[in-house]
C-alpha cells in the first residue's frame, strides 16, 4: 500500500485510523494576516475556525475586532486622519491660488473623529462578511493554545470551550509598547490617539518612527503645537539617510519643533496640562504626550510557552521560512512573528501558508523589494536598499542618482518644500536595487513603479 507524506511530515501507516478534529484550521487572530490565511485555506477545501476579541477602537487585552490593527487602530484610520490633516496647509495654499479664504477656517475634529469611526465599523463588517462568504466560521472571544491540537476560547460571558484543530494559526499581531518612566500612565498609544475626545493644542510625541512623523504631521495640520522627541540624530531609522534628512527638514518646515538626540525621563500632572521632562533638562507643557516608541508581539496571553512553542526575546513567536514553528501542528504569520511588519507582508504570508498546508504547494514568502510609506507630509516612500544597505550589501561599486525640484504646485503657493527622489543601483549591472522619494503622491508613484518595474525586471530574469 502506498504511504502518503502529509505536510506535516508525518506518514499516514497501513490500517491506521485518520484522527478525526472539529477543523483543519483553527486561527487566533482576525487581522489581515488571519483572515487572509482562513479565506484561502477555506478555498483549498479546508474546514476552517477563527476566533477574534469583540470590536473597540482602542484594543486592550480583551477588545480587538476583525480586521486587526490595519483596519481599526492602524494605517486605514491613520491614513483618514492624514488626509483630513493636509486640508489645513492646503487651505493656506490656496489663497495664492485666487481663493478667497477667511482668516480663520474652522475645523470640526469630533466630525472627522465620527466619519473615521463610521469607516472602520464598515470594514469591520465587510470582513466579518468575507470570512462567511468563504465558509470559515467565526467565534468571538479570547483563543488560546492549550495543546497541539487545541485552542481553547473564552468566550464573552467568561465560559470556556475547547477545539481541536489539525493545524493551529497564530495572527495575533503586536501592541503599542509603553516606556517605563514615571508617570507614564499619563501618556497615550498611537490606538487612543485615532480616537481623542478632544483635539490637542499641545503635543508631545516621543519616537522617531513612521508613527510618531505621521500623528507629528496629523496634529500640526490640524493646527496643535507639536514638539517631536527622538534618540537619533534624525528621525525614522533604517530609512536612507539623505532621505531622513528629507523628512526632518520638512516637518520643521510644517512648524514641528524638533528634539534630536532627546528622551523623555518624567511626566507630571499639572493644572496646565502634563508637564514633560527631557533627559536634557527641557520641561515641555502638553495636553497630550505619545508613546511612539514601537510595538511588541501579541503573545502574551496565548499559552504557548505552556505548549512548547518557542519566542525569541522579544517574545515573537519563532518560525521557519514557511511560517512553521517548532511545534508541528502551530504555525504563525504577521506581526506576532517580527519578521516585517507590513500589512501587505501579512497578506503575502497568510496566502502562502495556505498554498502550503491546503493548497498542496509549499511556498516561502518573498520578503525582497517590498514598497512601503510613510505618510507625515509630504509622504515618503521606498522600495529596496537604501544607499547605506547597497553599499554594505553589494560587492563593487554603486552608483546613486538623485534629483530634486520644486513641485510645479509650490511654484505659485510659495510653499519651499522640494520633491527628492534617489535610484541606487549596482554599477557593473545596470540594475536598479533601491528607490526612495519623498514629496507629493509618493506613495502612489512609487507603487506603480515598483509593478513596472518588477514586471520588467522578471521577465528579463534580473529578479
Amino acid at each position: 500500500m502506498a504511504r502518503k507524506m502529509l505536510i506535516d511530515g508525518e506518514l499516514s501507516k497501513p490500517g491506521e485510523e485518520k484522527a478525526h478534529y472539529d477543523f483543519d484550521l483553527f486561527v487566533i487572530g482576525a487581522g489581515s494576516g488571519g483572515v487572509r490565511a482562513g479565506r484561502f485555506s477555506a478555498q483549498y477545501g479546508a474546514k476552517v475556525a477563527i476566533c477574534e476579541l469583540p470590536f473597540d477602537p482602542v484594543s486592550s487585552e480583551v477588545t480587538g475586532g476583525v480586521g486587526g490593527t490595519c483596519v481599526i487602530r492602524g494605517c486605514v484610520p491613520k491614513k483618514i486622519l492624514v488626509y483630513g490633516a493636509a486640508y489645513g496647509p492646503e487651505l493656506e495654499d490656496a489663497r495664492s491660488y485666487g481663493w478667497e479664504v477667511n482668516e480663520r477656517v474652522n475645523f470640526n475634529w469630533k466630525k472627522l473623529l465620527h466619519k473615521k469611526t463610521e469607516e472602520i465599523v464598515r470594514l469591520n463588517g465587510i470582513y466579518k462578511r468575507l470570512l462567511s462568504n468563504a465558509g470559515v466560521k467565526l467565534f468571538e472571544g479570547e483563543g488560546r493554545v492549550i495543546g497541539p491540537n487545541e485552542v481553547e476560547l473564552i468566550q464573552l460571558d467568561g465560559t470556556k470551550i475547547s477545539y481541536s484543530a489539525k493545524h493551529i494559526l497564530i495572527a495575533t499581531g503586536s501592541r503599542a509598547h509603553r516606556p517605563e518612566i514615571p508617570g507614564q500612565e499619563l501618556a497615550i498609544t498611537s490606538d487612543e490617539a485615532l480616537s481623542l475626545e478632544e483635539l490637542p493644542k499641545r503635543a508631545v510625541i516621543l519616537g522617531g518612527g513612521y508613527i510618531a512623523v505621521e500623528f507629528a504631521s496629523i496634529w500640526r495640520g490640524m493646527g496643535a503645537a507639536v514638539d517631536l522627541c527622538f534618540r537619533k540624530e534624525l528621525p525614522l531609522r533604517g530609512f536612507d539617510d539623505e532621505m531622513r534628512a528629507v523628512v526632518a527638514r520638512n516637518l520643521e518646515g510644517r512648524g514641528i519643533t524638533m528634539h534630536p538626540c532627546t528622551t523623555l525621563t518624567k511626566l507630571e500632572k499639572t493644572e496646565g496640562g502634563i508637564e514633560v521632562h527631557t533627559d536634557h533638562g527641557e520641561v515641555i507643557l502638553a495636553d497630550v504626550v505619545l508613546f511612539a516608541t514601537g510595538r511588541l508581539p501579541n503573545t502574551k496571553r496565548l499559552n504557548l510557552d505552556a505548549v512548547g512553542v518557542e519566542l525569541d526575546k522579544m517574545k515573537a513567536v519563532k518560525v521557519d521560512e514557511y511560517s512553521r514553528t517548532n511545534v508541528p501542528s502551530i504555525w504563525a504569520i504577521g506581526d506576532v512573528t517580527n519578521r516585517m511588519n507590513l500589512t501587505p507582508v501579512a497578506l503575502m504570508e497568510g496566502t502562502c501558508f495556505a498554498k502550503t498546508v491546503f493548497g498542496g504547494k509549499p511556498t516561502k514568502p518573498d520578503y525582497s523589494y517590498i514598497p512601503c510609506a510613510t505618510f507625515c507630509i509630504p509622504p515618503l516612500s521606498v522600495v529596496g536598499l537604501s544607499e547605506e544597505q547597497a553599499i554594505e550589501q553589494v560587492n563593487g561599486e554603486v552608483s546613486v542618482y538623485t534629483s530634486t525640484f520644486n513641485p510645479m504646485k509650490n511654484t505659485i503657493s510659495g510653499r519651499t518644500e522640494k520633491s527628492v527622489m534617489k535610484l541606487v543601483v549596482d554599477a557593473e549591472t545596470d540594475k536598479v536595487l533601491g528607490a526612495s522619494m519623498c514629496g507629493p503622491d509618493a506613495p502612489e508613484i512609487m507603487q506603480a513603479w515598483h509593478c513596472h518595474c518588477t514586471e520588467v525586471w522578471s521577465n528579463q530574469g534580473a529578479v
